[in-house]
């Protein structure tokens, strides 16, 4: 009878290129191979993955495996299609992509070769001692089983194609053929690793954690599932309901296909947001060098050199029929890349991070209203008006004989008007004559987060008169749903964040990319609420993922552009707001560029620069009925 010994593993992964010529875009599939016999080393020597008939099992990917993003279970971004191994030796798949957001945004990035790598997660059920030798052992895995294809950014070990693991836990069988029990027992290396390895961990309750992890998995494939199809079921459209949940769609895309096939709610097509500049041009563009040339006491040179700066603005000022106070600054321009050793685009700089976000993603990156998902229209030029329909047709029913009575659908218009906001940050003269890259990137970064902070109060909180010249914020918005607390406000309970969805329910528009936004006072006070004074630890706020939290089964983030000084009744300036709609269906208009002026004046004394930003936008709200709001929740 052959030793046998049990070692720790854990899930293994191999990574692989991405054969970009093969990929079909028309049925989204991508073939790869995600296997060979090549030897690969691991703590615990070499390791060899057998691809003879009955060494793989391969149920588990046949049955429509899945294909995830970064190993991680809860992003699936479509499914496996086929298997087979080659004559040659090589397991082979066929991938399809989901049409879901994540799932189209990684499915570009391959096309675009911007991602090149693929990975397989897999155990190790059985391997058997190959070859012993004083340079290691090698191991051959004659029972294995792959369990997730992913598109991964690189692998932990690129050197080796080595991918993450789940820090052992898995256990392996490893089978000595050349050693019995009666001749001599095997050494047990469970717990050893090479001298530049770390030891391996401790032992753990391996079936828990792979069944918690599991259970995990198929929760969130059911909660997805029942998702899906109750709006499938709701709008009658049973048909795209089984298509989002074979091909992996997100629930959030699912309800925007669903606005769009049914109330012909199309995303908003915004303009171009920019003048027209070639890639190299954008990243020519320097805000320092822009900012250099309007000082009163700048040289020739400084001047001459912000030629291109200038020519910008002067592009910028004929789209929008109107001179600025300073310069104008095109919202699409990127980050400078500076070309190492060319005396006039940075004189043998050397940067190691670059920022390659254009200026508006920075702005976007930092409004928590943009990060919800509304809708952000820049580029434009004179006033928008945007068609809603207001009503629809009747029916009736009729005696015989008798004439019904005309109706018609009722059609309004969403306006948008350009007002101005002004922002200002202040840099000493010595950082504006620097010519880093970091630098620059930090003066785009204070002035997109200048601008950012007023937007976003704005979108929520703005007061809508024309004494202040400010747009009107959702909070004051006629026709969104309101919940209140009571005569004097009130701690929120489960009650009230229920009917905020209801609110919107009621109006038939709980579809898009809803969710809960509220200020970290709240969060905090929801974290302790139970939803049923009967269930111990079942609060309303529950932890989610990168950063925000969970609501009712929606997303629910924070920010404190969130109102906590409301006032309701004799609770004054203490009320805290809630708000909850789909997000999609808030407008934040962009005309032109930001008109940039410098004061050198008011702290020349101290060789310190203001810079003042300007920057025409306005905010509107698609359907009111996408939206409520919860104004006098109290926290303390």
């Amino acid at each position: 009878m052959p030793n046998s010994r049990q070692i720790k593993t854990g899930t293994l992964s191999r990574s692989f290129d991405l054969d970009r010529a093969a990929i079909n875009t028309d049925a989204r599939t991508v073939p790869l191979a995600f296997a060979s016999e090549a030897p690969v080393e691991r703590w615990f020597g070499r390791e060899i993955l057998d691809l003879g008939q009955g060494s793989v099992r391969l149920d588990r990917l046949r049955n429509r495996g899945a294909l995830l993003m970064e190993h991680e279970p809860g992003h699936q971004i479509g499914v496996v299609e086929s298997v087979e191994i080659g004559p040659d030796r090589k397991a082979r798949a066929v991938v399809r992509f989901g049409r879901g957001e994540r799932a189209e945004e990684v499915f570009q990035d391959v096309v675009d070769g911007i991602r090149g790598l693929v990975s397989v997660g897999y155990r190790i059920h059985k391997m058997v001692l190959e070859e012993s030798t004083d340079e290691g052992d090698t191991y051959r895995a004659t029972d294995w089983e792959p369990l997730e294809i992913s598109i991964v950014s690189i692998p932990a070990d690129p050197s080796v194609g080595i991918g993450r693991s789940d820090k052992g836990d898995h256990e392996t069988t490893v089978i000595n053929p050349k050693t019995t029990q009666e001749d001599r027992q095997m050494p047990d290396t469970t717990n050893k690793a090479p001298a530049s390895a770390p030891a391996a961990p401790p032992t753990v309750d391996v079936r828990a954690i792979e069944d918690k992890a599991r259970d995990k998995a198929i929760k969130d494939e059911q909660a997805r599932t029942a998702e899906l199809l109750a709006i499938g079921k709701r709008f009658d459209v049973m048909d795209l309901a089984t298509t989002a949940i074979e091909s992996g769609s997100s629930v959030e895309a699912f309800r925007a296909e669903v606005m769009e096939k049914k109330f012909n709610a199309k995303p908003i097509d915004p303009p171009s947001d920019g003048i027209g500049l070639t890639d190299k041009e954008k990243r020519q563009y320097s805000i320092l060098r822009a900012i250099r040339s309007m000082d009163p006491n700048a040289s020739r040179e400084d001047r001459d050199a912000a030629g291109f700066e200038l020519e910008c603005s002067r592009a910028v000022a004929k789209s929008l029929g109107k001179s600025p106070a300073g310069i104008y600054m095109p919202l699409e321009v990127r980050t400078a890349y500076l070309n190492i050793g060319t005396a006039s685009e940075g004189g043998n700089l050397k940067a190691t991070d670059l920022l390659s976000g254009s200026f508006i993603d920075m702005l976007r990156n930092r409004m928590r209203v943009r990060s919800m998902g509304a809708t952000i229209m820049s580029g434009l030029v004179g006033d928008i008006a945007i068609p809603r329909q207001s009503g629809g047709a009747t029916a009736y029913w009729l005696a015989e004989d008798v004439q019904t009575t005309a109706s018609k659908l009722a059609v309004d218009q969403v306006t948008l008007a350009p007002k101005t906001v002004a922002g200002m940050t202040e840099m000493t003269r010595k950082l504006l004559m620097q010519s880093s890259i970091d630098v620059e990137n930090l003066v785009r970064q204070d002035l997109a987060t200048t601008l950012a902070l007023a937007l976003d109060r704005a979108a929520l909180h703005g007061r809508g008169l024309a004494t202040y010249n400010e747009p009107l914020g959702l909070a004051g918005v006629t026709g969104i749903g309101s919940v209140a607390g009571g005569d004097n406000g009130l701690a929120p309970a489960w009650s009230h964040i229920v009917g905020l969805e209801t609110e919107v329910a009621i109006d038939n528009a709980d579809v898009g990319t809803l969710g809960y936004l509220t200020n970290s006072k709240v969060r905090g006070k929801l974290k302790q609420t139970q939803r049923i004074a009967t269930y111990g630890d079942d609060m309303i706020w529950q932890d989610g993922m990168n950063g925000d939290g969970m609501m009712n089964g929606y997303r629910a983030a924070v920010s404190n552009q969130v109102s906590s000084a409301l006032t309701k009744g004799s609770s004054s300036g203490v009320a805290s707001a809630i708000f909850f709609g789909n997000w999609a269906d808030l407008l934040i208009g962009l005309w032109g560029g930001l008109d940039l002026t410098i004061d050198p004046y008011t702290y020349s004394d101290r060789g310190r620069v203001r810079v003042v930003m300007m920057q025409d936008t306005d905010i509107a709200v698609r359907h009111p009925e996408s939206f409520s709001a919860m104004l006098d929740a109290l926290t303390s």
